[in-house]
């Protein structure tokens, strides 16, 4: 499939976001996800309610698969990283993978993950433009699997008998997927929790619904 360009709002300014092609896009917007699946860091100072600080350039992952996949995804974007595991803990060992961004490559990154995130959350939350091409509606349910399938690799996982959750700490990532899910055909709950939000679909059809797809760019693109 051929992609094509995306322009999702009107320049107003030298510093409007430029266009992303779709597979641009859609790489961009996960690997951007997957970083908002992350608690933000302490900084010090004050920061108001929903700001997000800056990226950071070395990013920590507790889950191998997750910090494999934003490599991969960064590989693909054309920012190169360095992956560090680091090995802790003295009854618990645990292990946190690091991703440092090149220093030369980081403007770059920073621009990709703004954009990325800020056109496929729109894309995803504006609804679809009156006379979408079939093209644009397939992508648009590409980047709800994205979405989900970074919620799945990074998030807090909350599995019941009874449902399959995600708890995450972004309120905007948590409403990307209530309607990533239902852009899959499955109706999703959001619930708000003590400093974070659990995302969740029933157990049985839904689940594999959003199983399924989550899965499968993964694995047409294994991870490297």
């Amino acid at each position: 499939m051929v992609a094509e360009p995306i322009l999702l709002d009107r320049p107003r300014s030298p510093s409007t976001l430029p266009p992303l092609d779709w597979t641009t896009l859609a790489d961009a917007f996960e690997a951007a996800c997957l970083l908002r699946c992350m608690p933000p860091p302490a900084r010090p100072g004050p920061r108001h309610a929903g700001q997000r600080p800056s990226l950071p350039t070395a990013i920590e992952f507790n889950r191998e698969e997750a910090a494999r996949r934003t490599r991969q995804l960064l590989d693909r974007l054309g920012i190169p990283v360095q992956h560090e595991l680091a090995v802790g803990g003295l009854r618990r060992r645990y292990e946190l993978h690091r991703l440092h961004v090149a220093r030369d490559a980081r403007s770059d990154y920073t621009a990709l993950m703004e954009n990325g995130w800020h056109r496929g959350r729109r894309e995803l939350l504006g609804g679809p433009a009156p006379g979408a091409s079939t093209a644009r509606r397939q992508w648009r349910t590409r980047l709800a699997s994205a979405a989900w399938r970074a919620a799945l690799l990074a998030g807090g996982r909350h599995v019941r008998r009874h449902i399959l959750g995600v708890r995450i700490t972004d309120r905007e990532l948590a409403a990307v997927l209530v309607r990533g899910a239902a852009l899959l055909d499955v109706p999703a709950l959001l619930r708000a929790g003590t400093g974070c939000y659990l995302v969740s679909v029933a157990h049985g059809p839904d689940r594999d619904r959003i199983l399924h797809h989550a899965g499968e760019e993964v694995a047409h693109r294994p991870v490297a």
